[in-house]
């Protein structure tokens, strides 16, 4: 399962509203890259695939592919403010490593 925080939550629907992107879904993925090994891409979609693991939270309709999946099982979604900038966090229990930038992860 895949969840998001109220504060992520409240986030995408102000984008979604800003953007008039109401009523699609969240999709997140995992993809080659950073000097870590993986990095988290995350866009909205109009509807998922057959294929794709399907989750509601807060709601906020999340959409995974089946490979990124197996890299985000019981990751938890945030978004976060701070000196540095601001942007969403994966809290994700199956990170081994991630890079200095905390942009990229390995497993």
């Amino acid at each position: 399962m895949v969840t998001i925080t109220d504060k992520a939550a409240e986030k995408v629907k102000e984008i979604a509203v800003a953007e008039d992107l109401l009523g699609q879904g969240l999709r997140l993925r995992v993809v080659g890259g950073g000097c870590a090994g993986f990095s988290y891409d995350l866009y909205f979609e109009d509807k998922p695939t057959d294929l794709d693991e399907q989750f509601e939270d807060r709601g906020v309709k999340l959409y995974v592919d089946p490979l990124s999946y197996q890299y985000l099982e019981n990751t938890e979604i945030d978004y976060v403010e701070g000196l540095h900038g601001s942007g969403f966090k994966f809290n994700n229990p199956g990170v081994k490593s991630t890079c200095g930038c905390g942009s990229s992860f390995s497993v």
